[in-house]
């Protein structure tokens, strides 16, 4: 019999968001993507929701002391090296989720200010809106505002890419240390700008024809979450978290009858398939 060889302890980062039923997006996306990056996740449930790839018909937000108790809970014990943030409903969630970064003094936090889900449903209460500028943008060092989020956050429409550049200055004025603004809703290549107070850059993968773009949002956020865990620079993290997107949605397979998932694991499937393995 030969002796097992145990892994290193891996790189931790913590999910605080909703849990979406249908497994494609929310805290089921982002530890299957902290799984897929070799970071070990753990998660913060905000609320629980009736979800598939067509639609949300239903939302139970998770009492404000439960969710403060589960920061604590992951906090004190296993501790996280980067933490992001998903869905936070309403005001009182945000505050308490703000008051649980500054308690456990976290420092690499990844805000997706999660509004509309893929189906259109609202996902953030209007006066939550506020609370997250005021509470949350203030200890992001990123924040992954899509273009409608970016209009909301910023008070201001975006058409094109100077408007994005503006919306991210816009923004930053609340505090985050980095703003992306994704641009995954205007036509041509999915081009996303990043302003870090003094430079703006530049991220670009060609557009996938697709509509399992279940999830976009949450992988692509948590994947430079579990990067800026594993010690990455954020440009370096953020880069790989595009990369890492593109396959995903490049890859993706059909599930439901609305926008199916990304594929999370499509490096470990390919792996298989290549070793033949079942």
């Amino acid at each position: 019999m030969t002796a097992s060889t145990p892994f290193p302890t891996p790189h931790k980062a913590l999910t605080i968001a909703g849990s979406d039923s249908g497994g494609g997006a929310g805290i089921q996306a982002d530890l299957k993507t902290f799984a897929a990056l070799s970071v070990y996740g753990t998660s913060v449930i905000t609320a629980v929701t009736a979800q598939n790839t067509v639609s949300v018909t239903g939302v139970h937000e998770i009492p404000v002391d439960m969710i403060s108790r589960q920061i604590d809970a992951v906090m004190d014990d296993i501790g996280a090296d980067a933490v992001k943030t998903g869905m936070l409903s309403s005001p009182a969630i945000v505050e308490a989720v703000a008051d649980g970064i500054r308690r456990h003094h976290i420092s690499q936090v990844v805000v997706d200010p999660v509004m509309i889900a893929k189906s259109g449903d609202r996902l953030l209460q209007e006066d939550a809106v506020q609370a997250v500028k005021i509470h949350l943008l203030p200890l992001a060092q990123v924040v992954t505002p899509n273009i409608p989020e970016a209009e909301v956050l910023s008070g201001m429409s975006v058409e094109s890419e100077a408007d994005m550049i503006t919306a991210a200055k816009r923004i930053a004025d609340s505090g985050p240390k980095i703003v992306i603004v994704k641009g995954g809703h205007r036509s041509g290549p999915p081009i996303d700008i990043a302003w870090d107070g003094t430079t703006t850059s530049y991220f670009e993968t060609p557009r996938v024809d697709t509509q399992a773009t279940h999830g976009t949002g949450c992988t692509y956020s948590a994947a430079i979450t579990a990067n800026l865990a594993k010690g990455m620079p954020a440009a370096q993290a953020i880069e790989q978290a595009k990369q890492y997107l593109y396959e995903a949605l490049r890859t993706a397979y059909d599930i439901g009858a609305g926008h199916s998932p990304v594929h999370h694991f499509h490096e470990l499937w390919s792996l298989r398939q290549t070793t033949g393995l079942k």
